[in-house]
């Protein structure tokens, strides 16, 4: 398939590095020349405008979205139903709110142009394992474009959850039980970092649950990972960001009448992160780095900035 692709971020480059492995065209564009000067030299075909991109793909075209949530989604979403045509269908693949989701496949339906909510999961890994996506649209559209979701998923990675709206929505729940995780993970190894007395390898402890342990995991693989390197592990501040996901899951499981408080206690114990320098948030600083080359602050910069 041709497809074009808008945001060539740490996910964005990796899916169209990965697609054009696959065979597919893919159009790219970023506010950055340079990203997509990188990934023209890597097979995709540069673009430098969105105009540019709708011109250089055929009808019925597939856009893909992959962009920080908020405005610099919804602006781009809006671009888009300016330029392109009935039966187009636009591609969101970030971490948008479920709600925007609906809203704007039917403001965009007005205009035939067709949408699909892409939930998709595989951080910085996703190149080489794949990426998993939870897919939110209509049946016929979203087969249309299922060529792509297969090459970009591992096996059986890939599944059409619902209707527009339900892609987001599962990736937002896959994110707060993630918050829930990371911390029940954290607190175990700030536990066992804080027993002098047995004077405990944490990097040794993680890798040997990595066997039969039944909580071993690929978050406790990379755990190890992160553990292997104790002058770099030192580096990091224990300040752990949110990026609204799981605020998102807290909104809806209080609007629900679901109780969910570990994913609640999990997100208010990142708040807490920012206000002391904890070993469990040093961890979950850590695994964040690791899964999604989320940035970490540094304990030397921390200082200086003090």
């Amino acid at each position: 398939m041709k497809i074009g692709m808008v945001g060539l971020g740490r996910m964005g480059a990796n899916m169209t590095l990965r697609l054009t492995e696959h065979g597919h065209q893919i159009v790219v564009w970023d506010r950055s020349e340079e990203s997509v000067k990188k990934a023209s030299s890597e097979g995709a075909e540069g673009v430098a405008s969105l105009d540019d991109m709708v011109k250089a793909l055929e009808p019925p075209r597939a856009v893909w979205l992959m962009l920080p949530s908020g405005d610099p989604t919804e602006d781009t979403i809006r671009h888009l139903e300016g330029i392109l045509e009935k039966g187009d269908v636009i591609i969101d693949g970030g971490n948008s709110n479920f709600h925007f989701a609906m809203q704007d496949a039917e403001r965009l339906a007005k205009k035939g142009i067709e949408f699909i909510d892409c939930g998709t999961s595989g951080g910085v890994w996703g190149l080489n394992e794949g990426f998993c996506l939870m897919v939110g649209g209509k049946p016929e559209v979203v087969k249309r474009v299922e060529p792509i979701f297969k090459a970009l998923a591992p096996e059986n990675g890939y599944a059409h959850v619902g209707p527009v709206g339900a892609g987001h929505f599962v990736k937002m729940v896959h994110n707060g039980i993630e918050y829930g995780l990371l911390q029940a993970y954290a607190e175990g190894f700030a536990l066992m970092h804080k027993a002098d007395e047995f004077n405990l390898d944490l990097h040794q402890i993680a890798e040997v649950w990595r066997y039969g342990s039944v909580v071993r995991s690929w978050l406790l693989d990379l755990t190890a990972l992160a553990l292997a390197d104790q002058p770099e592990f030192e580096k990091i501040r224990g300040y752990v960001e949110d990026s609204g996901e799981g605020r998102w899951t807290i909104d809806e499981a209080i609007a629900r009448g679901v109780s969910t408080p570990v994913m609640a206690i999990s997100l208010f114990e990142r708040f807490q992160s920012r206000e002391s320098d904890s070993f469990a948030a040093k961890i979950i600083a850590a695994l964040r780095n690791q899964f999604g080359g989320h940035k970490f602050f540094e304990e030397s910069k921390a200082a200086e900035a003090n």
